[in-house]
């Protein structure tokens, strides 16, 4: 990947995670390019198919392209945020994420964006003004 394309995909990103929203500069862990279409299933090292992803959201969903949304036991595809606007899919209540529909459901689930740990950094962030991130 040549550096203009990973600096395309940083700054369209807005240096944040295009899947929790956490801004990087309060993540300790350095962020990923994330393949939406994981290698594995043929996709591509293309502005396309590129997302920026903190450490955590990118270890959980790994190969990932879908999962079972556990209202409707029915499988689902993971966000895509490049074909999809985030704030059909999610919500934040507090320093929790809230899927407003199965895809938001589902990728909320299978990023473990709600882990307890990372919903208690949130809500510290929350207290000092910081959170949750701008759209």
């Amino acid at each position: 990947m040549d550096s203009s394309l990973q600096r395309l995909v940083v700054s369209r990103a807005r240096a944040q995670c295009e899947y929790c929203r956490i801004p990087q500069r309060f993540d300790a862990m350095p962020f990923c390019f994330d393949h939406i279409v994981a290698q594995k299933h043929h996709g591509l090292t293309t502005e396309s198919n590129l997302a920026w992803s903190c450490f955590d959201c990118n270890s959980y969903k790994g190969p990932n392209i879908a999962g079972i949304d556990s209202e409707t036991s029915l499988v689902v595809p993971l966000f895509n945020p490049r074909l999809m606007s985030w704030e059909d899919h999610f919500t934040w209540n507090g320093p929790i994420l809230i899927g407003r529909t199965a895809i938001g459901r589902v990728t909320i689930d299978v990023l473990k964006i709600n882990d307890p740990q990372r919903i208690d950094y949130w809500r510290l962030l929350q207290e000092e003004g910081m959170f949750p991130p701008n759209s």
